[in-house]
């Protein structure tokens, strides 16, 4: 799945790698690797066109 953090638009696009309990881990493009709490962050689906 690929998102966006709309709070943090220079990370760019990232993929989700997983997803437990809540925890996301997503690799994005200009920040890498980050774990977040699904929580308290409100990441937004890219769909490619």
């Amino acid at each position: 799945m690929l998102v966006r953090n709309p709070a943090e638009p220079d990370w760019g696009l990232g993929q989700v790698q997983s997803n437990i309990n809540g925890k996301l881990t997503v690799n994005f493009e200009n920040m890498g690797k980050m774990t977040l709490e699904s929580a308290n962050i409100a990441l937004t689906l890219q769909f490619n066109s």
